[in-house]
């Protein structure tokens, strides 16, 4: 049986889906505004992707949490072991290791 509390992250989702909403709607109101300042060049030229690693960071928070509350989780599969010992090494023939050093 697993050890995990049953505690769903209610609080988080609630949080960040606020968020997420907020940014989207600040976007929408203020669309021609925000894009005027992120058209001056210098250091509004990052705007762009300051913008789109927020709105990632939380829309990705809110939907994690979301499914966390609805009770779907990824599998988790054990890493794949490879085994090294018994096989032989590489071992390049005479007459090409000849020609690659000439």
């Amino acid at each position: 049986m697993a050890t995990q509390s049953a505690r769903k992250p209610w609080g988080k989702t609630i949080i960040f889906g606020i968020l997420s909403a907020a940014l989207y709607a600040g976007v929408f109101a203020f669309a021609d505004t925000i894009a005027a300042h992120f058209a001056q060049g210098s250091y509004w030229a990052a705007g762009p992707i300051a913008t789109v690693f927020l709105f990632s960071y939380v829309h990705g928070e809110f939907t994690g949490n979301l499914w966390s509350v609805l009770g779907i989780e990824a599998t988790r599969k054990p890493a794949r072991k490879t085994e090294t010992v018994g096989k032989p090494a590489t071992v390049r023939p005479a007459a090409r290791r000849a020609t690659l050093n000439a």
